[in-house]
């Protein structure tokens, strides 16, 4: 049986509310394993050796459990990428994200173990429009994020 490691999924499929991004733009993800408290370093995705990027990004769904709201999606990009303008009169810029997969792990953190996802995408953009804070960014390369399931 071939099953990938990371499973694509739509945007609908994840975030059929919608999502909004919680912050201002994207943050490089450290690698802990060779970061010091002197050198920062950023995390490569395995996959593709792309710097990881991350946001985080509230699901609006009004079924979703309380900490299932608030996730963080992690995007593989040379560069940095771009969050889509921000609307008036809107606390949060909508946002699509594209290339989505998810990763299923168990999460040993807490009382009991439970299934969890982790969120990568390629790129991500406004809601309907074209691509944007995609530039630079490899056509294979995913991102990451925590989401309880």
């Amino acid at each position: 049986m071939a099953i990938k490691r990371r499973l694509k999924v739509s945007m609908g499929d994840v975030f059929p509310h919608g999502a909004f991004l919680t912050t201002d733009g994207a943050e490089a993800v450290p690698d802990y394993d060779r970061s010091t408290r002197d050198r920062f370093v950023q995390a490569v995705d395995k996959d593709n050796g792309l710097p990881v990027w991350e946001v985080g990004v509230h699901d609006p769904d009004p079924e979703a459990r309380k900490n299932e709201r608030s996730v963080n999606v992690k995007i593989a990009a040379e560069v940095q990428p771009v969050p889509p303008e921000a609307l008036p009169g809107l606390p949060f810029r909508p946002v699509e994200f594209e290339g989505l997969e998810v990763t299923p792990y168990l999460d040993t953190n807490g009382p009991r173990p439970r299934l969890a996802f982790s969120l990568r995408a390629r790129g991500m953009r406004a809601p309907g429009g074209g691509a944007r804070g995609t530039q630079g960014q490899g056509s294979n390369g995913p991102g990451k994020s925590e989401a309880a399931a």
